[in-house]
């Protein structure tokens, strides 16, 4: 079965920035926080770098596993690589969608954005505004649905482009469920994507169902990156997950899940292979259901013809 990975990571030079300070790699495929903090980052299986994870390395490990392309997913932990998903978009056009990022606090991030979509012809923007591990750990917390936002936001629906937002779980102030539907009804030709399915808790289902209901509308899309992670200690195939999954399907239609593996740090807990085919070891979907959620949803989505 045909697979597009809708959420991965890669980093040319790992210089991460958050609430804990700036993250450099410290060999052995470790990172450390400015706060000392040190931890394992890239799996250290040998298909992975040491203090690196290149295009050619994530293009090695899809192959073996019928992923035939990815969206590359800018994150605060491993430092802006928007310079080198500039290379990538013109060196792999058939494989990545890259996306770009800028701190809405800069001055001058507006130029910088609009050079990305109206210059390098980016298709995708992706803020990792996350109060854990994003913007709002850098900054105070901010309204994703104000001015400074929405700037942002027409900028790229003008450009008929594509918004994923990293809004952490329910106890951080970034998980604003209220903004993201403001930010759907001002902007109705942006697609929207909530990362990550909004993280679901266990100790707060009512709200994420809640949530997902008021979120099904038209131009929202939700990657389900990283869930089995966020759904530790689930051990593959994931049966919890693939239960919340469902629900989720039920909810908000099967057409508006996308398949990504959040690698490579979700690769430490467990390997490419198992986050890859989790679902297929399921079944709660049908063939048809699971092309769309593997391919089909993220094709129309981000690699649009």
């Amino acid at each position: 079965m045909k697979k597009i990975d809708a959420h991965l990571h890669l980093a040319k030079v790992l210089a991460g920035y958050c609430r804990r300070g700036e993250l450099r790699a410290v060999g052995g495929g470790k990172a450390q926080w400015g706060n000392g903090e040190v931890f394992q980052l890239l799996p250290t299986t040998g298909e992975y770098g040491e203090e690196s994870f290149t295009a050619e390395q994530a293009l090695a490990i899809m192959d073996r596993n019928d992923v035939e392309r990815a969206v590359l997913m800018n994150g605060s932990m491993y430092g802006l690589q928007n310079i080198y998903h500039e290379e990538l978009l013109e060196k792999y056009p058939d494989r990545f969608c890259p996306s770009c990022e800028v701190d809405p606090f800069m001055t001058n991030h507006i130029e910088a954005l609009t050079r990305f979509f109206e210059e390098k012809h980016f298709h995708l923007a992706k803020f990792e505004v996350s109060s854990g591990g994003g913007l709002m750990g850098c900054h105070d917390p901010f309204d994703l649905s104000g001015d400074r936002m929405m700037e942002i936001y027409k900028l790229v629906e003008k450009n008929k482009g594509v918004v994923a937002l990293d809004v952490g779980d329910i106890n951080m102030e970034s998980h604003q469920t209220a903004a993201l539907m403001r930010i759907a009804d001002r902007c109705p030709n942006l697609k929207l994507v909530i990362c990550h399915l909004l993280a679901p808790m266990r100790t707060k289902k009512k709200e994420w169902v809640a949530e997902l209901k008021m979120l099904s509308q038209a131009n929202i899309w939700f990657d389900i990156a990283a869930m089995p992670k966020i759904m530790a200690p689930d051990q593959y195939p994931y049966p919890e997950t693939v239960e919340y999954l469902s629900e989720a399907a039920s909810i908000v239609g099967v057409n508006k899940l996308m398949w990504g593996t959040d690698a490579p740090y979700a690769a430490t807990q467990d390997s490419y292979e198992h986050l890859t085919d989790y679902l297929l070891k399921s079944k709660a979907f049908t063939q048809a259901e699971l092309e769309n959620i593997y391919y089909n949803n993220a094709k129309g989505v981000y690699f649009p013809e």
